[in-house]
């Protein structure tokens, strides 16, 4: 299969939010998944943080979404809403130092493929360009709540993944890319499969 990785346009985002629903469907909170507005925002205020990833026929099978904050923002490691400035990306700093993950996502029937390497490779090629200090995000740990009986804690799961003790679909695949756990962020959001709590990464040029 082939896939190809550009910028997010106006013609994509239909496909971006359906590609949502197939990602997290229920019991994942609607509420907490992208509408066409907040792509459509996104798109406006910084169109070159935004990718998809499309198939031979031009479908959506992978979209990231990135907002560019300033350093103390990322360094006060605050909770997903004030760091972006919520869904509309109102946190959005020009001159920001980082290139923030708010989401990436994957059509399950094209997971192993390489498609969420390749839009990372996009970001890490958009940090390069841009001469930014990293790209960073807090990312999901959805696989934590199937081993709660084993890890009591999120920060121990993460540091299981992080030895290869322990496997997630999320934080995984990410330190594979070349992302380095900087710390668990507690009760950073509201997720029960993640134990309320976010890996914070980190990947410096």
């Amino acid at each position: 299969m082939s896939v190809s990785v550009v910028q997010m346009g106006p013609e994509h985002l239909a496909g971006v939010v359906a590609l949502q629903r197939s990602c997290f469907p229920p019991p994942f909170p609607e509420e907490f998944l992208w509408r066409r507005e907040h792509l459509e925002r996104h798109v406006l205020v910084y169109p070159e943080g935004q990718f998809v990833a499309l198939d031979e026929a031009g479908r959506v099978v992978g979209s990231a979404s990135a907002c560019r904050i300033p350093e103390d923002r990322w360094r006060a490691h605050l909770p997903w809403e004030e760091t972006l400035g919520g869904f509309f990306f109102e946190g959005f700093d020009r001159n920001g130092s980082t290139l923030y993950g708010a989401d990436i996502s994957v059509h399950p029937e094209h997971r192993g493929r390489g498609v969420g390497r390749r839009l990372y490779e996009a970001r890490f090629d958009l940090v390069r360009k841009a001469g930014l200090a990293r790209y960073g995000t807090a990312c999901r740990m959805p696989d934590f709540a199937a081993r709660s009986d084993e890890f009591a804690h999120p920060a121990e799961f993460a540091r299981a993944v992080q030895e290869g003790r322990a496997r997630d679909r999320t934080l995984t695949p990410l330190l594979r890319y070349g992302l380095r756990l900087i710390q668990v962020l507690e009760d950073y959001m509201l997720d029960e499969e993640s134990g309320n709590a976010a890996a914070l990464l980190e990947w410096t040029p």
